[in-house]
């Protein structure tokens, strides 16, 4: 049976969906944006959006008792592929010694106009 993680110090969702599913012994995130779980504010530029919404990712991963060490796949969404050096050293600082499988992505466009968003797949 599917359990909703819902987690207090994220930010609110913007639609309709929840912060995260756990299926068995796997959670499955919705993306996290750079927002402020208080202010619902999304941070100025590419670096501080990462960090905010890795932020955001780890409370999720906490609330269904899980780390960054249970992640095995992520997907980055950006809207500059050029920031992605950038986006790479801060990520590792959140994803130290094995890394999980990622994606890449360069969009079009992002949710209140964000420049980096971030989904990810975690198994306990």
């Amino acid at each position: 049976m599917n359990k909703i993680i819902s987690a207090k110090n994220a930010p609110a969702a913007v639609g309709p969906y929840s912060h995260a599913v756990l299926a068995g012994n796997t959670l499955y995130t919705s993306g996290q944006l750079g927002l402020d779980p208080v202010s619902g504010d999304l941070a100025e530029g590419v670096e501080a959006q990462a960090r905010q919404a890795l932020e955001n990712l780890k409370a999720v991963l906490e609330t269904a008792g899980m780390d960054f060490q249970d992640v095995t796949k992520t997907t980055v969404f950006l809207s500059d592929m050029g920031d992605f050096a950038a986006i790479n050293a801060i990520y590792a600082q959140y994803f130290t010694g094995e890394a999980p499988a990622r994606s890449c992505v360069q969009v079009a466009a992002l949710p209140k106009g964000a420049a980096f968003e971030i989904e990810a797949v975690a198994v306990k």
